[in-house]
């Protein structure tokens, strides 16, 4: 089998879905892998790396795809309407195709994968179950994202993070507040508490408290006994009552804040405001909102995807696709992630990928197969 990896254009994306390691593991499993030149480069991988590891590397995404069996991405395809080249189209019929297909954006796309026979996997519907936990690129790029958000406060925040004693005085610790205590949530945390500042976090979901509270952190939450514990793991839409004693703590505490990051998501739905004009006007000029859910409508009022605005002299930094701003370790951890989700599907014997459709970690990812849209978010146009 042939396996094709495109450079990916898409604004924003400096990631690569494979790296000369895991194209190196493919080889040894019995795998020809093309790589398009460059394709690694601003991921700090470049063309020579790759050839090393075995890899023929093509001119063009034409050339890259026209063969592969199976493509590997970290963005779905452009298409037309994205404008530039028109990725989807240079697929194959009966090609496979791994990705972040984010299929809620453009679920009739599909239909026309389907039609030719294009077996799709999206890799960020992985099952959150205990032995998918090496395959799941959320994780592994949020983890990143938390990571990355406080290096990108820091840098804009014009006092230091930790308590600093001098002879001159005494530099107060910068204080931290985090929204979200999923994986980016607690690597925010972590890092904040490593630089040295003062951390507090909120969740919805009261089982994360003690998580928070490992980390050295203060758990602040609502006075409502109400969970908002959804399936997998992830936060589900709160009660009007909870959101209203929520906006309540939140402008007490954000008085007090210097820096905030924002990760708070709801699969499926418009990420939820927290962070309104009112609590930024209530921040301390040169104050840093990071907001992690930018992409997804935002957690803060008045944040701008790729930009990053002032508001009342407070910055609010609204980057898009957190974890390509630690490309060459997301890019790692991203291609480590699908090799351990297709080794398992490799026939050693034919030296071809033998679905296994009763695996959790297929069924649960495959958006068609057969010439069929099999998953329910695309049969339910993102609604079931």
């Amino acid at each position: 089998m042939k396996i094709g990896i495109p450079k990916e254009r898409r604004e924003y994306e400096k990631r690569v879905a494979a790296v000369p390691d895991t194209v190196r593991k493919y080889i040894g499993l019995g795998f020809d892998v093309t790589v398009e030149t460059g394709a690694g480069e601003m991921a700090g991988f470049p063309d020579e790396e790759y050839r090393e590891a075995g890899a023929v590397i093509a001119a063009d995404a034409t050339e890259t795809l026209k063969d592969a069996d199976l493509v590997l991405k970290v963005q779905r395809p452009m298409t037309p309407e994205d404008g530039g080249i028109n990725e989807a189209a240079l697929l194959k019929d009966g090609a496979v195709l791994v990705a972040m297909l984010q299929p809620t954006r453009d679920a009739d796309a599909f239909a026309d994968y389907a039609r030719r026979n294009i077996t799709c996997f999206a890799m960020e519907l992985m099952p959150r179950i205990t032995r998918a936990q090496s395959m799941d690129v959320l994780s592994s790029q949020s983890n990143l994202a938390g990571y990355r958000a406080v290096i990108e406060a820091a840098y804009e925040f014009n006092r230091g993070m930790p308590m600093m004693m001098t002879a001159a005085g005494t530099v107060a610790p910068a204080r931290v507040f985090v929204f979200g205590a999923g994986v980016a949530g607690l690597q925010a945390i972590a890092t904040a508490k490593r630089l040295g500042a003062v951390v507090s976090a909120t969740d919805v979901r009261p089982a994360v408290k003690e998580q928070v509270e490992s980390l050295a952190a203060k758990f602040i939450a609502p006075d409502i006994e109400e969970s908002g514990e959804g399936e997998g793991g992830y936060a589900r839409e709160m009660s009007d009552e909870y959101k209203r004693r929520q906006a309540e703590m939140i402008s007490e505490t954000m008085k007090k804040q210097d820096i905030a990051i924002t990760t708070a998501l709801i699969p499926g739905r418009r990420a939820p405001v927290l962070i309104t004009r009112e609590h930024i006007a209530s921040m301390r000029p040169g104050s840093v909102i990071v907001d992690l859910a930018v992409e997804q409508g935002g957690n803060v009022e008045g944040s701008e995807i790729g930009k990053i605005v002032e508001v009342d002299g407070v910055k609010i930094i609204g980057h898009a696709n957190m974890a390509s701003r630690i490309a060459t370790d997301a890019s790692a951890l991203y291609a480590k992630n699908l090799l351990n989700f297709l080794t398992p599907q490799m026939d050693k014997e034919t030296g071809t990928l033998k679905w296994n459709w009763d695996d959790e970690t297929v069924s649960g990812t495959a958006l068609t197969r057969d010439g069929a849209v099999v998953h329910p978010i695309l049969k339910n146009k993102g609604e079931g």
